[in-house]
């Protein structure tokens, strides 16, 4: 993962003529823009190293600001942890009532046309299609989608547990009631991205063009989406 500074430009000098410390550069920043850009690095280490695997110290480092400061801001690494599943599953949510709010204001024309007409007509039949697409979009953050699946796994620990069934339930209260889909139909919607989020969280994706059988899985389930997500793997790997 690539180290985030916290300050931009040539750095500046003290009066003594040293160069200011990476908190120093943090305090000058407003802080909601500090918080944000220590959850983003926070997203990612715990998604790749889950929260048990994870330290504050870490997330400093990806930060490029002290471990004291990332304790003074969130207190503690559970705290941290909370913070940036809500922020994930904020993403998720604003991505899915973007798409409802553009198609009841007739702003997806263009998008209707391209969906699968076999499916349904009907609002609820069309928001499914179109929602299903935005949450293929957010594959290409590996990290947001990663990181609600951290959290799915450090479940038994009480207040991430809490807070992910919380989330959890709140995804399937929208796709219910906001996008009007029935029980049975939320549910299949909630399976198939529970599956895409497998299906990148143990890398599938390195193995297209290797394995026939993750092929032919990879292709039924990502569908259109399935180059941008190859490309996604692909620059992760160059990465490190």
């Amino acid at each position: 993962m690539a180290k985030k500074t916290l300050g931009t430009g040539a750095p500046e000098t003290t009066p003594t003529g040293q160069a200011p410390t990476s908190q120093a550069t943090a305090e000058r920043i407003p802080a909601a823009q500090r918080r944000e850009l220590i959850l983003e690095a926070a997203t990612g280490v715990f998604a790749e190293r889950g929260y048990a695997g994870s330290t504050t110290d870490q997330v400093a480092k990806a930060a490029g600001i002290s471990q004291p400061y990332v304790v003074r801001m969130f207190g503690t690494k559970e705290a941290l942890f909370l913070e940036a599943l809500d922020r994930a599953q904020g993403k998720l949510l604003h991505a899915f009532r973007e798409v409802i709010a553009a198609y009841d204001a007739g702003e997806l024309t263009e998008e209707l046309q391209h969906l699968d007409p076999a499916v349904g007509s009907g609002r609820p039949e069309q928001l499914k299609q179109l929602m299903a697409i935005a949450y293929a979009d957010l594959v290409e953050d590996r990290g947001i989608l990663m990181m609600l699946m951290q959290a799915f796994v450090a479940g038994h620990e009480p207040a991430i547990g809490a807070r992910a069934r919380e989330g959890f339930l709140d995804i399937y209260r929208l796709v219910r009631d906001e996008a009007g889909l029935l029980p049975e139909t939320a549910r299949d919607f909630l399976a198939q991205g529970m599956l895409m989020n497998t299906l990148i969280g143990i890398r599938l994706p390195e193995i297209y063009e290797q394995d026939s059988t993750a092929e032919e899985l990879l292709e039924c389930t990502l569908r259109a989406k399935l180059p941008m997500v190859l490309k996604a793997s692909r620059a992760q790997r160059r990465a490190g």
